[in-house]
């Protein structure tokens, strides 16, 4: 094939960067990555030690804050392959990988994911496993009960909102894991979600190893470090 046949095809190929328009052939545009990259953080295991373990891939601020709204919000369900690639790549490198675990995203109320026609979570899970190799279970946990928005809803607030809002899925109604979960999502905020649905699952008496999040949204303890 002739380079120019070659240019052609790739000009056929590429599409906006959903963030700022410029021509890529990737989800993002090399100008847009180098930026989601400034909100890594250097040690997303900071907070790995806590009540709910938490590993954050990076501070939901600047580019990475706008990517996932533009992902949840604006029909960019692509936005999800390079984020979970790129909290796998991370958890590889920052943990120890030689536990056996399952990967359950936190699910959204149907109702929700049918207004929106994906779960972010889900996506960002599948990409997730596709890096590290761990076994994803899509459907481990359900939403049972529809809830409010949580912005703008106090600590207390958001776990009164999620309060029973989880309870296990088809996958492990029927057969229960004999290995602890990872859970996935896109942000961890107060861990009212969290708390939750690891409450669901200890009800059943699973193992939760922690939450895995592409973005944290909580500065303190994570920037004594850095």
């Amino acid at each position: 094939m002739s380079n120019f046949i070659k240019g052609l095809l790739n000009l056929f190929l590429e599409s906006n960067c959903p963030l700022c328009q410029r021509q890529t052939s990737q989800e993002f545009c090399q100008y847009c990555v180098k930026q989601l990259h400034s909100c890594h953080l250097p040690e997303p295991n900071t907070r790995w030690q806590e009540s709910i373990p938490v590993f954050a891939w990076g501070m939901y601020s600047g580019s990475l804050k706008r990517a996932i709204a533009a992902m949840k919000y604006e029909n960019q369900p692509q936005i999800a392959r390079p984020l979970g690639q790129w909290l796998g790549e991370a958890w590889l490198n920052s943990l120890s990988c030689d536990r056996r675990l399952i990967v359950v995203p936190i699910p959204l109320h149907p109702t929700k994911q049918k207004k929106r026609g994906y779960n972010q979570a889900a996506l960002i899970a599948e990409s997730f496993c596709q890096t590290t190799g761990l076994k994803l279970k899509q459907n481990g946990l359900a939403r049972v009960r529809e809830t409010e928005a949580q912005f703008g809803l106090s600590a207390s607030g958001r776990e009164k909102n999620l309060a029973e809002a989880f309870a296990l899925g088809k996958e492990f109604s029927q057969c229960r894991p004999d290995v602890p979960v990872l859970l996935i999502d896109d942000i961890y905020t107060t861990g009212a979600t969290a708390k939750s649905a690891i409450s669901a699952l200890h009800q059943s008496g699973i193992a939760v190893e922690g939450l895995a999040a592409v973005a944290t949204a909580v500065k303190e303890r994570l920037t004594k470090n850095m």
